[in-house]
């Protein structure tokens, strides 16, 4: 019987190409996301794959999500917020008490939720972001959001054991993540980042997803962040 993996956020950008991946190596997979309508079309382009609409960021909704979807074998959670981005004197603490709101809290809601019904020697994969790890200007409240994402990973590794806890810190992914910006500004932010980065280029869901298919797949791997950023925080400036 092929194994269950539930994807969180599977409904569009890295968590659809990792549900993508996944089905293609024979695992079952079952999506959720808080948009209805994207939760169709995701279903629609996979074929055959479970769904269910679920908000992360709704407590009640996560744990009668979790009760309704069965045994899981792999976990992935793959959301984020663009909340509490800026420079430091500009962003708002609204707006950074939103990134953690949007970002951190829903992380530790679903594993919570998950655990009576997660294999206990199966596997948690959790997304932060290149920024906990980099010194990129105008991303501190991002940063801080995504370090305590992080930070789970070791810490729940030691905790729930044998359950494995790996995570992954994206680079620059051409997602739906970026659309908060104008046109313009995010083609003009691509071209920079790509400059900036040692392999010439920006990520593709793909990217990530490889990564994603390889610590749900490697049963020695645990406690562990892979940094998928093409380089981006060793590059400095644009060449």
């Amino acid at each position: 019987m092929a194994e269950h993996v539930f994807i969180v956020g599977g409904t569009s950008g890295i968590g659809l190409a990792a549900a993508a991946r996944l089905k293609a190596a024979g695992y079952a997979v079952t999506i959720a996301g808080r948009d209805p309508g994207k939760l169709d079309s995701a279903r629609r382009l996979l074929g055959e794959a479970g769904g269910l609409a679920m908000d992360a960021c709704d407590d009640r909704a996560v744990t009668a999500a979790f009760a309704s979807v069965g045994p899981i074998d792999h976990l992935v959670l793959a959301f984020g917020s663009h909340q509490g981005a800026g420079p430091l004197a500009a962003v708002t603490m609204d707006s950074v008490r939103a990134g953690f709101a949007e970002k951190t809290l829903p992380h530790i809601a679903c594993l919570k939720a998950a655990l009576p019904t997660l294999r206990p020697d199966g596997s948690v994969t959790i997304l932060s972001a290149v920024s906990a790890y980099a010194g990129m200007p105008g991303t501190a409240g991002l940063a801080a959001a995504n370090a305590a994402v992080a930070a789970l990973v070791p810490a729940l590794a030691a905790e729930l054991r044998p359950l494995r806890i790996n995570g992954v810190a994206p680079g620059v992914v051409d997602t739906p993540w970026w659309n908060f910006m104008p046109a313009e500004q995010k083609q003009a932010a691509f071209a920079s980042y790509a400059a900036m980065t040692p392999v010439g280029r920006n990520g593709a869901p793909e990217d990530i997803a490889d990564a994603i298919g390889f610590l749900i797949g490697n049963g020695f791997m645990n406690g562990e962040t892979i940094v998928c950023d093409g380089g981006v925080r060793w590059g400095g400036r644009p060449a």
